[in-house]
């Protein structure tokens, strides 16, 4: 029973590693998503004000180089908190060891119990594990917490960051390095291929409906479009 929780334990590292790697790649996909939209409502806003190229090119790698930023740095600040959490998590278990340790095997004893295993075979279990690790056993029995890996704020940022950037490009070349006849039928043409792959990506990395999610995002992009050419065209 005991090399079994081992094994458990391992999975339990694995999945955490694929979890981090997953958050990375979440901010990625949220991040080309917002840097698409944002890109193209800017976009749309001023060459429907105006056709002086510059201008509109200007606009729109001004608005890309905010949003990329500001991305990261919300990511950064999110991830950071979450991570703090986990290490305030991880230390007022530390106390709680130290003051009552009886309690804390006692919570790892239970665990087992409430999955079926046997009171005898649980304390043995619990005595096994503490005895080896007891701050790694009670954080991750506790608060689902792997001891020393925590989401890692910068991995999140700088995919975020990368990203943004790379979704707001494909609205703005298509925008400036079109012909004036052509530029907003390719623009739109980009964005609904971009959203539509975000779209695809996202399903896939939250194990939702593919389908739903390109419909979803192929809306919002729609309607970004339309709101900010008639914003341009009232102003």
């Amino acid at each position: 029973m005991v090399a079994n929780q081992e094994l458990r334990t391992k999975k339990v590292k694995q999945h955490q590693t694929m979890d981090e790697k997953l958050n990375t790649l979440r901010a990625g996909v949220l991040g080309s998503n917002d840097g698409i939209l944002t890109v193209v409502g800017v976009l749309f806003s001023v060459a429907a004000a105006t056709t002086n190229q510059f201008t509109i090119f200007i606009a729109g790698l001004s608005d890309l180089l905010a949003c990329a930023f500001s991305m990261a740095s919300g990511e950064y600040a999110s991830v950071s908190t979450q991570k703090d959490t986990e290490k305030a998590a991880v230390a007022k278990e530390a106390k709680l060891l130290k003051s009552n340790y009886a309690d804390q095997q006692a919570a790892v004893q239970r665990f087992y119990e409430d999955r079926g295993v046997t009171a005898a075979t649980s304390l043995a279990i619990a005595k096994d594990l503490m005895a080896k690790d007891a701050l790694g056993t009670v954080v991750n029995v506790k608060d689902d917490i792997q001891l020393g890996h925590y989401m890692n704020p910068w991995d999140a940022a700088f995919s975020s960051l990368f990203a943004a950037s790379l979704g707001g490009i494909f609205p703005l070349a298509a925008m400036t390095l079109f012909p004036a006849a052509t530029q907003w039928p390719a623009t739109i043409v980009a964005v609904l291929l971009s959203v539509t792959l975000t779209g695809f990506l996202s399903a896939k990395l939250g194990h939702g409906l593919v389908k739903t999610a390109i419909v979803r995002n192929l809306i919002v992009g729609i309607i970004t479009m339309f709101i900010h050419y008639y914003v341009g065209q009232f102003f």
